[in-house]
Parts: structure tokens; C-alpha cells; sequence
């Protein structure tokens, strides 16, 4: 059984809330940072403590709180009791396997999302799940591991590049829910150049790590398509005004997001159906691969069932048979196989049957 269903198994029986920590552990050291600004000023630094963040929640600038690792359960527990978080939330935090998702309370709105990277070495997508917090004046994003997808909304945010220094903290939320679906394209640039290889190997013809290289990627893309495919439906809410966290003038933006995330799955959709025609066309490759090897083992069969009969006639240990004792018996009988098998070439190559 998979590791991550025995780790679900510690949740059995537990009461709501129970913090445990479902999913692999992908960082040694869990990492705080703190970016604070508004539109005048700015800083950042990296934390010791989580307790050094919380001065920040009743300032009147935008706070952005971000963690990197998610087993120090104290930490997220801290964060939940001193911001209000309900400890639902603070399960759903911890618990890596989530959908994508929104819930709405009354002064803040908890989101789950899904960051899909490119492994080079393994040539293969990894998922990693980010839970965001909006509150009015500040956002918390809590991830799995240290990345580097954030960073140009962090750049943005130095160099006062675009808005982002004048809007609130949900225009901030706007703009990690959008470097993260836009790095979803940069994923499948990386699945198209896989399968456009996967195309030229079949063109060369058919082989057993061809169809297993197929199956790999169908399966990560099921994977990709299930990470997107709830994103839409809680991206078309937040668009739509479901929440009073988001200003009338940001959900426009939202409504670009929201573009994105169908091309996306369109986009996925369309791989899928290509995966699937170069999976028949391995099949039908394969199989003709047979039929040609069949049809030349006829052919041959063909050519030489006359020839075993005459041979297996004249093996037969009887006394009397016609020109066993003839002087030119047996050259005569190789050229009377030697007619017939060159006469059998002849009437195949006739028939175009090679």
C-alpha cells in the first residue's frame, strides 16, 4: 500500500481540526519570510520565529506571510490561533492531498491551488499544493517546499513594477493565483516537445519504451488535469463576486485567470486525445510489423510445402518405387523441385503478393 494512505490512517478516529501532516515531507527546514509594503515603502526579511509576523496583522500596510514546509505543525497552529484561522483551515493546510478549493468566511478567504513544476531529471511533473489566506490588509501562503515560482511577483513588488504597489492585499492574492496558472503553460510547452518526440520515435519505428514512455505521460497528464480542472470552477466564483475579500476592480483581473485556466485544460485535452492516437498508432504499427513478418513466413511456407511433399515422398523406405534404383533419379528430382520452387516465386510475384 502506497505510503500516503498509511499516513491517512493516523487521522482515523481523530476529532475535526486534528492537525497531522498528510503528504511527503519536501523540505529539511521550514523557511518564514515576510514582505511588507504599501505604496510608498518596503520590506522584507526572513523570520526566526513565526511570533516576529505578528505585529504585522493590525498595521495599515500589505503584509505578505510566506512559509515554505508544512510539517512543523506548532507553526501553523501558531499562525491559526493568532490570526483567527478556523482549525478546519488549519487541517486542510496541513493535509497535502486537497483539491483545489475556496472557502469563504467573514474576514478572510482560504485557497487551495495546485503548483505543478518540471522535473529535468526525471522528465517528469511534480505537484505541489499552496494554500493562500486573504485577509484584508494581508496574505499567508503556505508551501510545500522552497521554489522560486513567486519570485516575479516578489520582483514586481521591489521594483513597483504594474499595480501591485498600489492595490490591496487581493489584488496580491490575484497575483500568485496568476504566476501560478501561467506556469502551468510552461509545463505543457515542456509535455508538447515530449510528445512531438514520442511521434518522431513511432515514426522510426515501434518500440516497448515508446508505449511505456505513452503511459507515463497519459497518467501525468490525468494528474495535471485533475490539479486544473477544480481551479476553474473556484477561479469563476472568485470572478463572479462570490466573495466580498476580492474589490470589484480586481476581479476583472480574475476573469483573465479565468481564461487562462480553460485554455489550459483545453490545451491538456487536446494532449490527451493525441496520447491516445499515438497509443493506436503504436498498436497499428505493431501490428503491421506482424502482419509483414506473417506474410513472408506464408510466403515461404507457400514456396516450400510442394517441395517438403516430393522430399518427404522419396524418403519413404519402400522397395519399389518409380526411379529409386535410376542412375539419374536424384538430379532428376532436385530439378523437378527446383521448377516447382522457382515457378512458386513466380506465381507469388504475379499475384503481388511481395
Amino acid at each position: 500500500m502506497p505510503k500516503i494512505f498509511r499516513k491517512r490512517s493516523e487521522k482515523v478516529g481523530l476529532p475535526p481540526g486534528t492537525l497531522v501532516h498528510i503528504g511527503e515531507r519536501k523540505a529539511e527546514k521550514q523557511r518564514i519570510t515576510i514582505i511588507d509594503y504599501d505604496e510608498t515603502q518596503f520590506q522584507e526579511r526572513e523570520l526566526e520565529t513565526i511570533e516576529e509576523s505578528f505585529p504585522f496583522k493590525d498595521t495599515s500596510t500589505i503584509t505578505w506571510i510566506n512559509i515554505d514546509g508544512l510539517h512543523q505543525l506548532e507553526i501553523i497552529e501558531k499562525i491559526g490561533k493568532h490570526f483567527n484561522i478556523h482549525a478546519l483551515v488549519l487541517e486542510d493546510i496541513a493535509n497535502t492531498e486537497q483539491r483545489p478549493k475556496m472557502e469563504d468566511f467573514d474576514d478572510y478567504l482560504f485557497l487551495i491551488l495546485k503548483m505543478i513544476c518540471f522535473e529535468e531529471k526525471d522528465k517528469r511533473i511534480k505537484v505541489e499544493q499552496v494554500g493562500l489566506i486573504l485577509g484584508s490588509n494581508f496574505v499567508i501562503s503556505f508551501r510545500e517546499e522552497k521554489g522560486n515560482v513567486f519570485d516575479p511577483v516578489r520582483q514586481r513588488i521591489i521594483s513597483k513594477k504594474g499595480r501591485i504597489r498600489k492595490k490591496g492585499a487581493d489584488y496580491l492574492a490575484y497575483a500568485l493565483i496568476d504566476v501560478i496558472v501561467d506556469s502551468y503553460f510552461l509545463i505543457l510547452e515542456r509535455i508538447g516537445d515530449q510528445i512531438e518526440d514520442l511521434e518522431e520515435d513511432l515514426m522510426d519505428g515501434p518500440r516497448q519504451e515508446t508505449m511505456q514512455a505513452i503511459h507515463s505521460l497519459k497518467r501525468e497528464l490525468l494528474q495535471f488535469r485533475k490539479s486544473v480542472w477544480p481551479l476553474q470552477e473556484m477561479i469563476s466564483k472568485l470572478e463572479k463576486g462570490e466573495s466580498e475579500m476580492f474589490n470589484e476592480s480586481t476581479q476583472i483581473y480574475l476573469k483573465d485567470v479565468h481564461d487562462h485556466t480553460i485554455h489550459v485544460i483545453d490545451t491538456i485535452e487536446i494532449f490527451h486525445d493525441m496520447l491516445s492516437g499515438l497509443l493506436d498508432l503504436y498498436i497499428s504499427s505493431v501490428s503491421n510489423k506482424m502482419n509483414e513478418i506473417m506474410k513472408v513466413l506464408t510466403i515461404i511456407a507457400t514456396i516450400f510445402i510442394p517441395l517438403t511433399f516430393i522430399a518427404g515422398v522419396y524418403g519413404m523406405n519402400f522397395k519399389y518405387m518409380p526411379i529409386l534404383e535410376w542412375r539419374y533419379g536424384y538430379p532428376m528430382v532436385l530439378l523437378v523441385m527446383l521448377i516447382i520452387g522457382v515457378g512458386m516465386i513466380i506465381y507469388t510475384r504475379k499475384r503481388e503478393w511481395f
